[in-house]
């Protein structure tokens, strides 16, 4: 959280956490494509070799203002492959809310649990943890035809009961939902905090 004195704003950093390829970019790309224009700041993509970190800021209207200050949230990606594991620790940096989108494909589940576990350890460094820190969980991918069951992917992923929700990125489903509730929990973790 960092606060704008001279413009009255709280800038609140959610960031998209998961695998590589499990659909954090597709996320962030829908979200931007879909607001209000006048709300948003640019889409900006750093390219790796292999991955790519994008980000935005943008104006939310509809939560009204936290202790008369209007939030603004800036959505960022991380890397998901391993050898990127120093530049997911550096976008987490100052993070307020986490979203993890876990691949729901059933050979994705090692991919899914190593990175939840670079995730906490990584909170851990901050002097955090998902056992206490604002975060949801997305099942991406539901439409494949090797999705694996939302059962197993709550008890191998959801240790912590967060609120979790299944998706299609790529049509739009289920992403307004995960925003949506993210969103609620820092807000409400911040008004706590200030």
């Amino acid at each position: 959280m960092f606060i704008n004195w001279a413009l009255q704003e709280i800038n609140l950093k959610i960031v998209y956490y998961g695998p590589g390829m499990s659909g954090k970019t597709t996320n962030l790309e829908y979200i931007h494509s879909k607001l209000d224009p006048s709300l948003t700041g640019e889409l900006v993509t750093l390219k790796t070799k292999e991955d790519r970190t994008i980000f935005f800021d943008f104006m939310q209207i509809e939560v009204g203002r936290i202790k008369g200050k209007k939030p603004k949230f800036n959505l960022y990606t991380v890397p998901g492959q391993v050898y990127y594991a120093s530049s997911r620790k550096i976008i987490l940096n100052g993070v307020d809310g986490v979203v993890f989108v876990a691949d729901s494909q059933k050979d994705r589940m090692e991919a899914n649990i190593e990175t939840l576990l670079d995730l906490e350890k990584n909170l851990k460094s901050m002097g955090f943890s998902l056992e206490n820190f604002p975060w949801v969980m997305q099942y991406n991918k539901r439409d494949l035809p090797n999705a694996e069951s939302i059962d197993v992917l709550e008890r191998k992923l959801n240790l912590f009961d967060v609120p979790s929700f299944e998706a299609i990125a790529i049509k739009g489903q289920g992403v307004f939902d995960t925003l949506k509730a993210i969103i609620n929990l820092v807000v409400q973790h911040v008004q706590k905090q200030l």
